[in-house]
């Protein structure tokens, strides 16, 4: 129930139907948990004090309310070993394929091409498809730990391969075909692959986009590959002659198969995901089939809400680990909604019009969509029959207030989860539960069964802002990243407390909720003082004049330089933009907060999959070559970056072409 669409920072904007709370997934399975003789309460903090202070019986009885069946020897939950070297359901056996695909009826896959033209998908038929590429793989020497990669859009070819690769017992990886060859080389070249599943061309803004050449220059790099399978369904360009055996998809699937799932131990891998490659070679991520079955389903049926027969679109390209998510839906029994192209073309509204033509009943999307839908003043719930819509949930980066405010008066009566997670854990650390008051500007809750606390530099636990750290292990924590020794895996996540998960977020928890204030690894730190950027934003972003905005602290030599990187909205005065930022930084932060200079810029840069590139762009600041701070092929517009590249080429050798504040407004009083 909405209690105030205009609700103050902090105030509850939204209660839930406690009516109903038993038809819930909590409801549910707080009530298996009661019929197994476990009594932890009433309220949601107490399930949560019970699922960390009992990982074992937690995860043990989760795996069971959500029909994951074991094969193996039975044993102990988890080993004793500290992080990262502990172990989950030692000797236990699954498939990660079997769980998605066995038990359920109707329709599996809906797809929706970037011209409105629409695929449905039933089970029997993703069933057969899959059992028919498994058996295709087999048959071309793919077993157990070798690899399969695709270069493939969100279409139902990527989701069967994803399976069959699974199905046989062997590691999946895919990037989207809009990658650049050197960053998919980057991270392909690392794996090995035996099989590559690919698509000549692919359609995006309007666009059929020929992708030949590129494919050509990275199967020169890819010299272990034996064997493509072309997806040209989808696109008006033809494939290109390889120089090992190459079929159409239609070939690959045309020979009926049965099921013949592989039973692996419970951390054998599944894929690989990686990371936005931004420094340095991107990392391969390794999940197993058991941790990432678990955490998906976990994520998806109590903190999605999400049940057999709901329809579930998340917006989210194949490089993105949220299309593991939406993938990962199959296994509660939901339908996947899969948007090829660009989801917002050739409008914003696009989204809501698929949801609401689709009767979606969860909708993830992304925090900078919502800012989006608000600075273009979109109504979706008068402009479309959003009846079906049950819940947003809202990932990426931070939602400010203001977005919260949108959702509530413009969307309607709905469940807002603001979620935290990442690609390292294909998971959540914190997100929300549909039986939990929303609090504007607020992550409702932790999830269950992760032990996620703020820290201080020193390592003690504290209630305000620090780094975000998990003190115990969770079973989709990575297996270990590809080709690592392991000196890798501990530098990026143990390095700074020793047997303790430190993630790289700030954060902060608070009687309303949680925070999260964005990277530790861009903090801001001017004279000492550590400042978030996503306070920033939420002050800056929030102004009509401004499309998007990026903050950067820059330590040079022993200056310290922090620009505000602006792009305009659609007509606004860079003057009037000016005043307008100052003033609202000095009113709802603190003259400290003010940056150095405000540099108007034709767009912010991000990776593919979103992400502002403020360590890169640091970096350029700090006199790095442009080449050596990012993978252009892994951003979203490398023009763009270059560009930045030029404004600190030229910063360090001539004045900027910048708007420099005042020095009575960067440093006189807060």
């Amino acid at each position: 129930m909405i209690l105030n669409a205009h609700a103050a920072d902090g105030e509850v904007i939204w209660e839930p139907d406690l009516e109903h709370s038993a038809e819930t997934g909590i409801g549910q399975f707080a009530a298996f948990l009661g019929r197994q003789g476990i009594e932890v309460g009433e309220s949601y903090d107490e399930l949560w004090q019970w699922s960390v202070d009992e990982p074992e019986q937690f995860w043990e009885l989760f795996a069971r309310f959500a029909g994951v069946n074991f094969g193996g020897a039975a044993g102990p939950v988890c080993t004793t070993d500290a992080m990262p070297h502990t172990r989950w359901f030692p000797g236990r056996t699954l498939n990660f394929a079997r769980h998605l695909l066995q038990g359920h009826e109707g329709i599996a896959l809906v797809g929706i091409a970037e011209d409105g033209t629409r695929e449905e998908v039933t089970w029997n038929a993703l069933r057969h498809e899959v059992a028919s590429l498994a058996a295709h793989l087999r048959a071309r020497g793919v077993g157990q730990g070798d690899r399969v990669v695709g270069i493939l859009p969100n279409v139902a070819e990527a989701v069967v391969g994803l399976l069959a690769t699974a199905t046989i017992g062997a590691i999946w990886s895919v990037c989207a075909p809009e990658f650049g060859p050197g960053a998919i080389i980057s991270r392909f070249a690392q794996l090995g692959p035996k099989v590559v599943i690919a698509t000549p061309g692919y359609m995006l803004g309007g666009k059929d986009r020929d992708r030949r050449a590129e494919l050509e220059e990275i199967f020169t790099q890819l010299p272990t590959v034996e064997h493509v399978i072309w997806v040209e369904r989808h696109t008006s360009v033809p494939s290109v002659p390889t120089r090992v055996p190459a079929v159409a998809w239609a070939q690959a699937v045309a020979e009926p198969a049965e099921l013949d799932f592989e039973d692996v131990e419970f951390s054998h891998p599944l894929w690989v995901l990686f990371s936005s490659g931004t420094t340095g070679i991107p990392k391969g991520i390794v999940h197993g089939h058991g941790g990432a079955l678990l955490e998906e389903m976990k994520m998806l049926l109590i903190h999605s809400d999400l049940r057999p027969g709901d329809r579930y679109l998340n917006v989210a390209s194949t490089s993105w680990v949220l299309w593991n998510a939406l993938v990962s839906a199959l296994g509660v029994g939901a339908t996947a909604v899969l948007v090829d192209g660009n989801p917002t073309f050739p409008s914003v509204d696009r989204v809501w019009q698929i949801a609401a033509a689709e009767q979606v009943a969860v909708l993830g999307v992304g925090a900078g969509f919502v800012h989006s839908c608000a600075k273009a003043a979109l109504v979706p719930m008068r402009d479309h029959d959003l009846g079906a819509l049950k819940s947003l949930q809202v990932t990426g980066s931070p939602l400010s207030s203001d977005g919260y405010r949108w959702v509530y008066g413009n969307v309607g009566d709905i469940w807002l989860s603001s979620m935290s997670g990442g690609t390292d854990i294909a998971s959540i650390f914190v997100g929300g539960s549909p039986t939990l008051p929303v609090h504007a500007g607020y992550i409702q809750a932790p999830a269950l069964g992760v032990r996620v606390e703020s820290w201080d530099e020193a390592g003690n636990p504290t209630r305000g802002k620090g780094e975000l750290v998990v003190t115990k292990a969770m079973p989709s924590m990575p297996l270990s990243f590809w080709g690592d020794d392991g000196s890798r895996y501990h530098e990026s996540y143990f390095a700074m407390y020793p047997g303790v998960w430190r993630h790289g977020d700030y954060i902060e928890f608070t009687h309303r909720g949680i925070l999260i204030h964005g990277r530790s690894d861009s903090t801001l730190n001017r004279n000492g003082l550590r400042l978030g950027s996503a306070d920033i934003y939420s002050v800056v972003e929030s102004l009509p004049e401004v499309a998007e905005a990026l903050v950067v602290g820059a330590e040079l030599g022993t200056d310290y330089y922090m620009p505000l990187f602006v792009h305009l909205a659609d007509g606004a005065n860079p003057d009037v933009t000016q005043k307008a930022i100052t003033r609202s930084i000095r009113e709802n932060l603190s003259v400290r907060y003010l940056p150095d200079e405000i540099v108007f810029m034709p767009g912010i840069p991000h990776t593919r999959t979103g992400k502002k590139l403020e360590v890169p762009i640091k970096r350029l600041l700090q006199g790095a070559r442009l080449e050596t701070v990012a993978d252009l092929g892994s951003v979203d517009d490398p023009v763009l970056l270059e560009e930045y590249a030029r404004f600190a080429l030229e910063r360090q050798t001539v004045s900027p072409q910048a708007a420099p504040l005042p020095a009575s407004d960067r440093f006189g009083p807060p």
